[in-house]
């Protein structure tokens, strides 16, 4: 008009609106961090696990890893309880300590060593295929070779300290009339 040219959009706006206001969630600046340790487990401290397949067994607290979990270890030999991670708000600290101090965990054990492989898609006829199963439960034979490294030199320093052995080996459990929140652990 008049000499100027104009904007002609290629897609026409809808001339459609909602009756009701359309509800946007607020942006949160919350960022995920990685939560601290409680002071009560330091490396060397035989902690309970609350839950899991492992529930009721005491362990040997190793190091915490980088996303805030827990590597704690039976060791394996002595109660069963093989290196795994496990969160500090299933576990309850006890008051006896070993001392680590001759103890190094090496650098390889962190989120990457535990974390699971991906699991391959199944399709119609591989789906009551059991023998991948069955394989995929086997322990790698690299693992059973770090479990028994470390499950080595810690069963060396416990069988130094008296009733500690019996100590991991035993389970934790509640009789009548104990109740968590009256006991000193």
């Amino acid at each position: 008009k008049n000499g100027d040219s104009r904007v002609v959009p290629v897609n026409r706006e809808s001339k459609f609106y909602p009756a009701d206001d359309v509800k946007v969630p607020l942006k949160s600046r919350k960022k995920a961090r990685v939560g601290k340790v409680r002071s009560s487990i330091t490396p060397g401290t035989v902690l309970i696990l609350l839950s899991g397949p492992f529930r009721g067994k005491r362990v040997v607290f190793l190091k915490a890893l980088k996303s805030g979990l827990l590597l704690v270890t039976g060791p394996h030999k002595l109660n069963g309880v093989p290196m795994r991670r496990v969160n500090q708000a299933y576990v309850i600290a006890t008051s006896c300590k070993i001392d680590l101090s001759g103890f190094e965990v090496d650098a390889k054990f962190n989120d990457a060593y535990f974390k699971r492989p991906a699991a391959k898609s199944k399709a119609g006829g591989e789906f009551f295929d059991k023998k991948e199963e069955e394989a995929s439960k086997v322990v790698d034979p690299a693992r059973k070779a770090d479990q028994k490294a470390v499950d080595s030199k810690l069963y060396d320093i416990i069988s130094k300290l008296p009733n500690v052995r019996g100590y991991l080996k035993s389970r934790f459990s509640l009789s009548k009339g104990q109740y968590p929140h009256e006991m000193k652990f």
